[in-house]
């Protein structure tokens, strides 16, 4: 990172509105904890689907903008989000992958939904979720560079330069990305593939530890030269603790 900065890049929260919050504030803590820096916090995608509160998430990052530079990277579960309000095919593949939560998050009645048509869904939907919202969402960005890293949900194409890199891959990439060994000329960080913890190679560092099921949210703090973890994670009785682990 350039001097003077510091970076917290958050994996897919994925609807998961109490391990987010935690970690805001873990994050909010160690912040105020380090030297002073320019900081970022960089979400990097999937905040919607397959968690209870979806629509708490990205109010919840709307209003952290407001406090604090935050970026938002699309990941394919927002692009399937924003493409099922026109197309019947593609609500049918949201609704498979997590895309019912979301839409009882928004306020759609569970009862309502069970009895209605794919097109009934789209039109309660398009009721559900306003324009203005749908147009957030639509903003979040590609890609960030920032010093030695590339921010993308998935991960980038390796055989192409940066700047030639296109959106489905930068939101739904995995091989050859997760497999290539040479060196990049940066370090990418991306979510979109769920390990157990994070993965940190030469040329990239995944931070997808699958929060919606595993009940760990991580985050990547980036800081000149160094690099650590931080942590929220809910236990089976609920109860969430945020914890540093082992970089």
């Amino acid at each position: 990172m350039p001097e003077g900065r510091r970076v917290y890049a958050i994996g897919d929260v994925h609807g998961r509105l109490d391990l987010l919050t935690a970690l805001a504030a873990a994050i909010e803590s160690d912040d105020k904890a380090c030297a002073p820096a320019q900081t970022s916090v960089i979400l990097l995608g999937d905040l919607v689907d397959r968690g209870p509160d979806s629509a708490g998430v990205v109010a919840f990052a709307r209003s952290w903008q407001q406090r604090r530079e935050v970026r938002v990277l699309a990941g394919n579960h927002e692009e399937l989000f924003l493409r099922s309000f026109q197309s019947s095919d593609m609500l049918r593949h949201f609704l498979r992958h997590g895309g019912r939560e979301t839409l009882f998050s928004y306020g759609l009645d569970p009862k309502a939904y069970s009895l209605a048509t794919v097109d009934q869904v789209q039109t309660m939907m398009t009721g559900a979720v306003s324009e203005e919202e749908r147009a957030y969402i639509a903003g979040f960005e590609d890609m960030i560079v920032l010093g030695d890293y590339v921010f993308a949900h998935a991960g980038i194409d390796p055989a192409q330069p940066i700047e030639n890199q296109i959106s489905a891959n930068l939101r739904w990439i995995r091989e050859p990305f997760l497999s290539h060994k040479e060196p990049l000329g940066f370090v990418v960080v991306h979510g979109h593939t769920i390990t157990d913890d994070p993965v940190v190679r030469t040329n990239r560092i995944g931070i997808d530890t699958g929060a919606y099921a595993s009940g760990k949210l991580t985050a990547l703090v980036l800081e000149g030269e160094n690099r650590r973890f931080i942590e929220a994670v809910c236990d089976k009785d609920g109860a969430i603790t945020t914890r540093v682990p082992d970089s």
